[in-house]
């Protein structure tokens, strides 16, 4: 029986984790599962990822910078493709291994929800799933990028639509 209705909304979640390296895909698994989501589905690479976004249907992804075959931010820009691809609101973490304040910046401007860095919590990994089921952003074209609507942030980190897609 669900503690919360935050815990009602991770259990009804069909949550892709997408990492390169197996024993980070089951220590994202455990820490899910630990939050009470009971469908946890993986992938290897970003061509499997892409794959189980079309076979899989995920409510979120939870996704790796350095991957094979296809990286992170690769993957974000074939979803984050309206018209193209058949998911393109598709809520996506970043979690990488990657803290540089530069990537952040990066990653947002390709399009992803959240960002986290590697290892993480449990508890950044609720507050970020949290952020997605409590309050979702609507996806907005800003310039060429197809982006959450940026919420105010630090100001070397928001999105300022003449920055995107340069």
């Amino acid at each position: 029986m669900p503690k919360s209705p935050l815990e009602a909304m991770i259990q009804g979640l069909n949550i892709l984790v997408v990492d390169g390296n197996a024993y980070m895909r089951k220590v994202t698994r455990m820490m899910l599962m630990n939050l009470g989501a009971k469908s946890v589905i993986e992938a290897a690479d970003g061509l499997a990822a892409l794959e189980q976004i079309r076979n899989s249907d995920p409510d979120v992804m939870l996704l790796d910078w350095d991957m094979p075959l296809l990286n992170g931010m690769e993957v974000v820009r074939i979803v984050r493709s309206p018209g193209v691809f058949p998911r393109p609101n598709l809520p996506i973490i970043m979690l990488t291994s990657r803290a540089q304040r530069s990537s952040v910046v990066q990653a947002l401007h390709a399009g992803i929800n959240e960002f986290l860095v590697k290892p993480t919590s449990a508890k950044a990994l609720h507050d970020r799933l949290s952020s997605i089921v409590i309050n979702p952003r609507p996806m907005v074209q800003l310039g060429d990028a197809y982006v959450p609507q940026p919420r105010k942030m630090s100001t070397d980190l928001e999105l300022d639509p003449a920055d995107v897609g340069h």
